[in-house]
């Protein structure tokens, strides 16, 4: 187990370097266009923010798995641009429904528009309609907080069963057979859900059904529904409830699986289990296909990939806006924020803030749909 930690460690490091490296040579064929910041722009990422005409204020509201990196993203394009940004983070129900009735200037969504949504959006882009963005990608951990126990594998069958109220201690035979030399207590296991209509469920249960089916008999979406368990709101809520409570595990952006909480290794299959990491989460997105049609980038993500170093848990976060008809007043912010966060440097935030930077061919793609905004 040492052995491969370090393996994994060596692993991440070159990961991260690939990735800086994509990026970097991205950034020399960007769409990105505007003029630069003014003087009181800071040293920086922020210096090389083009502003535009963006002014005033955002109001915004979604995935709260992409919260941590909206915040770092939010700090650098204000202070070089002046343009206040609140992005509520209610979870991707209520981003997708706030857009939908015209409340926000963007949302935020860990799952692609559904077609009614799409033509719910026409109502507010006038001659135009809501597009998927893919703007940031990550693992979704299986964060746990078991006494004792800092590396533990589960594979999809026992997740699905442990969130299925089907396996319920710890010390579980199916646990024990993928954990031989852990030292499993004899403790209850408290599984926690969403509560909110949430993309990261949607993502987490679309692994268990394309990894298990036999398994996961549920349809799957942003509702959990799935019977027992416990509840909390947001990545946040989620992870404050493994954090305080022994025996707990549930499903969380990676930026959210820290502090007391650790994250599982999956047995997909593949030579040696999978860490959630964000090299592994790159290397299950990059294989992902644009499935989305005009100016729609919808991804399809591959969950049941048994890819040596692919970690299949993942998820893409979608900036929700409109390809024409957007606001008059916002369209200047809204199209800075987006190209800024879409560029080299708004990407490099990612992999330090625990998040996934999108893959080079899907981002040049992103980055030309944004110029056209309108």
């Amino acid at each position: 187990m040492k052995l491969q930690q370090r393996m994994n460690r060596r692993a991440l490091t070159l990961g991260a370097l690939a990735v800086s490296g994509a990026l970097a040579l991205t950034a020399c064929g960007s769409d990105d266009t505007g003029t630069t910041t003014d003087s009181s722009a800071t040293t920086g990422a922020a210096s090389s923010i083009k502003c535009d005409d963006a002014k005033g204020q955002l109001l915004a509201d979604g995935s709260s798995a992409q919260k941590n990196a909206i915040d770092a993203w939010v700090k650098e394009f204000s202070t070089a641009c002046g343009v206040q940004i609140n992005y509520k983070g209610g979870g991707s129900g209520a981003g997708v429904t706030a857009f939908t009735q015209g409340t926000v200037a963007f949302a935020g969504s860990d799952s692609a528009l559904k077609p009614e949504e799409v033509t719910a959006s026409k109502a507010v882009c006038t001659g135009g309609q809501a597009i998927d963005l893919p703007m940031v990608g990550g693992p979704i951990a299986v964060g746990y907080n078991v006494p004792g126990v800092d590396n533990l594998v589960l594979d999809a069958t026992t997740i699905a069963k442990i969130f299925d109220s089907k396996i319920t201690n710890w010390n579980d035979a199916a646990i024990k057979a993928l954990n031989p030399d852990a030292t499993l207590p004899d403790l209850k296991i408290q599984a926690f859900h969403r509560s909110d209509e949430s993309g990261t469920t949607d993502n987490f249960t679309k692994y268990l059904i394309a990894a298990t089916p036999d398994n996961w008999k549920y349809e799957g979406g942003k509702a959990w529904q799935a019977k027992g368990g416990q509840s909390a709101s947001g990545s946040s809520g989620v992870a404050a409830q493994v954090k305080q409570t022994s025996g707990a595990i549930s499903y969380m952006e990676l930026s959210y699986a820290k502090d007391g909480i650790n994250a599982a290794s999956l047995d997909t299959g593949a030579a040696a289990p999978v860490e959630a990491t964000v090299p592994n989460a790159t290397a299950a997105i990059a294989a992902a296909k644009v499935v989305g049609t005009g100016s729609d980038l919808a991804l399809q993500l591959d969950y049941a990939t048994k890819a040596d170093g692919a970690y299949p848990i993942t998820l893409v976060t979608y900036e929700i806006v409109c390809d024409k008809g957007n606001k008059a007043d916002t369209l200047p912010a809204t199209k800075a924020f987006l190209t800024y966060i879409a560029s080299e440097d708004g990407q490099k935030i990612l992999a330090d803030a625990g998040y996934a930077p999108m893959p080079t061919d899907i981002i040049t793609k992103v980055r030309t749909t944004i110029a056209g905004l309108s």
